[in-house]
């Protein structure tokens, strides 16, 4: 029997599923020499693959001589996996600070060398936050509500026994107030509950058309003084999600940024922008996605005060006299039943609020 031949595997196949990592990924062998480069390491060093493959990588960096001194640690066995802080140096675009961690592989002589982008690190840290927040939230909120909600029906249910039993217009008149607050209390416990009583009702999304019905319910609440601006990218599939969900946590943002614009509005310079993209390989919630609909909904206003902006998905925090602070509690909480989350960048005359939901 003729023995076959073992067909030679190139490093672009054998390490092709790096590609899919949003990570900046370098193969190299002990002294350096580049063996294979990511599409992510492509894009910031601004390089193509072929220009990258078979450079000294620690040429790449300001201080060249921390990943020699790493790649040495390598060949001599030092460490399974080695970290440390530097700077990637980039064509066109200034240097990048990265979270490196070289590490060996299981072939004698490679060694990996990912690169975190620190501002990307900072960024998963700070969802990861967001996402534990939003479910201890959801708990409290909850429990909260339903330990309200019996003595509340109590209380009211007792005025309204005392004020048959009145005579005096007076004293009817507290009982009325008993009665009006237990109403009003009932009805923030209902909005608190809203989201875990209401069924989850899927179907075809167009995010185009949510975006045009909170468009019109915001310019019939602000008719004068307010521009709402789309800058839509029209390939945006359909996804599969509920539409009324989605209009309530669209709205419920919009909303909030027309009501923090009501010195612009007076002026007659007030903007909202809906603008909508597609994102590509994004991380966001620990999952990786192909492919993700970003949303943002843009305010020229005064920014979030920051006193709250670490604090502004809370329940019943608010940056505004007389409001409620649920709305944007709500509103994470629709998008994240889509799978989603919400992000927000604000500074004073530009407040950005962005909704990510994957995309099939």
């Amino acid at each position: 029997m003729i023995g076959l031949k073992k067909r030679k595997v190139s490093p672009a196949q054998r390490f092709q599923s790096l590609d899919l990592l949003a990570t900046l990924v370098a193969v190299v062998d002990a002294q350096g020499q580049v063996l294979f480069a990511n599409a992510a390491l492509e894009d910031a060093l601004g390089m193509s693959r072929r220009s990258i493959t078979g450079t000294h990588f620690p040429d790449c960096f300001t201080e060249p001589h921390l990943l020699n001194n790493a790649l040495a640690g390598a060949r001599g066995n030092e460490f399974a996996a080695l970290r440390y802080d530097a700077r990637l140096k980039r064509l066109a675009h200034e240097v990048l600070p990265v979270h490196v961690v070289v590490a060996q592989t299981d072939v004698a002589g490679e060694v990996v060398v990912e690169l975190l982008p620190q501002e990307q690190q900072a960024r998963q840290e700070r969802e990861e936050r967001l996402i534990d927040q939003a479910q201890a939230n959801k708990e409290l909120i909850r429990n909260l509500a339903h330990e309200i909600k019996n003595p509340l029906g109590g209380i009211r249910g007792a005025a309204q026994l005392l004020q048959m039993d009145l005579e005096s217009k007076d004293l009817i008149e507290y009982t009325q107030v008993i009665i009006h607050e237990a109403d009003r209390l009932q009805s923030l416990v209902d909005r608190l509950l809203a989201p875990h009583r209401r069924p989850h009702v899927v179907g075809d999304v167009n995010i185009h058309e949510v975006c045009e019905r909170v468009r019109s319910l915001i310019l019939a609440e602000f008719p004068k003084g307010l521009r709402v601006v789309r800058d839509y990218d029209t390939s945006i599939p359909e996804f599969r999600g509920d539409r009324e969900q989605l209009i309530q946590a669209v709205l419920n943002i919009a909303h909030n940024a027309a009501q923090a614009l009501a010195t612009r509005i007076a002026a007659g310079d007030a903007q909202i922008v809906f603008k909508t993209r597609v994102g590509r390989q994004v991380t966001f919630g620990k999952q990786r996605y192909r492919l993700a609909l970003e949303l943002h909904v843009i305010d020229n206003g005064p920014g979030v005060p920051d006193s709250i902006k670490d604090r502004i998905f809370f329940p019943l925090v608010s940056g505004r006299d007389g409001g409620s602070g649920l709305g944007l509690t709500l509103a994470q909480t629709f998008v994240q039943q889509h799978h989603g989350l919400i992000e927000c960048d604000s500074v004073p005359g530009q407040t950005d609020f962005k909704l990510l939901i994957p995309l099939p």
